[in-house]
């Protein structure tokens, strides 16, 4: 794949701020946990030495195409929430700085097969690894009315999700929900015209974060990464959507996905991490890539 073919698959969002926040050393050896279309992986290469090492993690075999030759690099196919046990295998249970970057990648929103976006009509399959698990049409199909509304409500924050949730339930009893039209025409008396492609993108999004438990990866993943970083390692995650930077924020703060800060007998806290600071786009990457627009970069060192 040419490098102008792997810009259209993804544009890195906060490309130079998120790897100069892993503070990269020649040596290092590094962990790129969402390699998508490899932007941020040849970056972190190329500030790389001979004897550094870059381990970088994808599920979906499109990204796998994307894989550059060297042989300081090491591509993983595997859901980032088995990162610990992945790097154990190869060998390597400590490292110097690990990325996540948690955007769904511009090419699986503009791959009209995959059913990611209301833009295109294909069936509902949401899968980032499509070598199993159930499809969004699976879910539509057979979770419960009361399942439906919870991962509405909670995973799309929709204000419309025990409605949507009844209708989805009566429509499916007429007739299976398979495609992304179906879908939409279905959610469409729930969005108010003026809001209605926020509101679908929230809908799709409720349902392929369930579909890829993307909740539990990242809870897991950042465990791990605790686990495997050094003392005075980098941690940086960019997340683009209010769930998702809730989970990291409490984590860096606290050590603990609730955010409550502990302390020791002597009053000081107990966090495995010393969280740095908060990026977010500027105007310029805005303009250039409208994809970045809720991106944040967070940066946490290792205690």
């Amino acid at each position: 794949m040419s490098m102008n073919e792997n810009n259209v698959y993804h544009t890195p969002v906060l490309l130079k701020e998120s790897v100069d926040g892993m503070q990269i050393m020649p040596d290092d050896t590094c962990i790129d946990v969402t390699f998508g279309g490899g932007g941020h992986s040849r970056e972190i290469l190329s500030r790389l030495g001979a004897k550094g090492h870059l381990y970088s993690f994808d599920q979906d075999e499109d990204a796998e195409k994307n894989a550059p030759e060297d042989k300081r690099f090491t591509f993983v196919r595997g859901n980032f929430r088995f990162i610990y046990n992945f790097m154990h295998y190869h060998d390597t249970t400590e490292v110097d700085a690990i990325l996540a970057d948690l955007g769904v990648s511009g090419h699986h929103f503009d791959d009209e097969t995959r059913g990611f976006s209301f833009r295109f009509d294909a069936d509902l399959d949401m899968r980032m690894n499509k070598r199993g698990g159930n499809t969004a049409a699976d879910l539509l199909n057979k979770a419960s009315e009361e399942e439906l509304a919870r991962i509405f409500k909670l995973y799309g924050e929709l204000n419309c999700a025990r409605k949507l949730a009844s209708r989805i339930v009566k429509e499916r009893a007429i007739k299976p929900i398979q495609r992304v039209n179906e879908l939409i025409e279905i959610a469409k008396p729930f969005c108010p015209p003026q809001r209605e492609k926020k509101e679908l993108a929230k809908v799709f999004q409720a349902l392929r974060i369930e579909i890829n438990k993307e909740v539990e990866a990242l809870q897991e993943m950042l465990i791990s990464a605790k686990d495997l970083l050094k003392p005075g390692g980098r941690l940086v995650v960019i997340t683009y959507h209010s769930i998702e930077d809730r989970i990291v924020k409490n984590f860096m703060k606290s050590g603990n996905f609730e955010g409550v800060l502990e302390k020791d007998f002597f009053g000081r806290s107990t966090s495995p991490f010393d969280m740095k600071k908060v990026i977010v786009p500027t105007d310029e990457e805005l303009e250039a890539n409208p994809r970045s627009r809720s991106a944040k970069l967070r940066i946490a060192i290792k205690i």
